[in-house]
């Protein structure tokens, strides 16, 4: 199956380190955020899964669900999560499923027959999907580099901004900074719509302050 940004994610029942999650149900009125790997007690992934750990006060704050997806049974996971918490100095406090029949991966084509990782392993894909169970962003990192979660915190960022003021974000956007006015939206709305004001650049380029600062 192959997913486009705007589709809604496949639902799915399997187990997890927290037990049976049914996947919809889970995400309930939250963000969500799936990101997998190819297998348990993998260096880059054991220090991606410390990273979230240590910044779910950051994902809870935007209302977002963290959930990580590996190959492995359950069993494999937990003595992973005690590595995790070992070397990483944090312990997991979200679920890692159990993917060991492959049936999220295919559901999510994350099995990529000419990835370096070989035909049957979980590509290391990212997915956020948005509380309307939606795919808003999708990427896949080779299996030699670690995510930057930093830069997804951002994306969520402004995916959050933009559905809640018509708003889009320019090149390295941070948050705070100012935004750009959608195209469809006319000057005369502009004016009511962002009572900071904004700039023209172009007429399809216009610069406001981020309405939410």
């Amino acid at each position: 199956m192959t997913l486009r940004l705007g589709d809604v994610v496949p639902d799915f029942s399997q187990a997890s380190t927290q037990g049976t999650i049914n996947f919809h149900e889970w995400i309930g009125d939250h963000w969500a955020i799936l990101f997998s790997h190819p297998k348990d007690f993998t260096p880059v992934c054991t220090t991606e899964l410390g990273v979230v750990a240590k910044l779910k006060p950051e994902f809870d704050k935007r209302n977002v669900k963290a959930i990580a997806l590996s190959v492995d049974d359950v069993d494999s996971h937990n003595g992973w999560a005690g590595d995790i918490e070992e070397t990483q100095g944090t312990a997991l406090n979200y679920p890692i499923l159990a993917d060991n029949d492959k049936k999220v991966a295919e559901l999510y084509d994350m099995i990529h027959p000419n990835s370096a990782t070989g035909n049957t392993l979980t590509v290391r894909s990212v997915f956020v999907i948005d509380n309307n169970k939606k795919l808003r962003l999708t990427l896949t990192y080779p299996a030699s580099t670690g995510r930057n979660f930093d830069e997804l915190l951002r994306v969520i960022d402004s995916l959050q901004l933009t559905d809640k003021y018509g708003v889009a974000t320019p090149a390295n956007w941070t948050d705070g900074a100012d935004v750009v006015i959608v195209p469809s939206i006319s000057n005369e709305e502009a004016t009511q719509k962002f009572p900071k004001g904004f700039k023209v650049v172009k007429p399809y380029l216009r610069m406001t302050p981020q309405p939410n600062k």
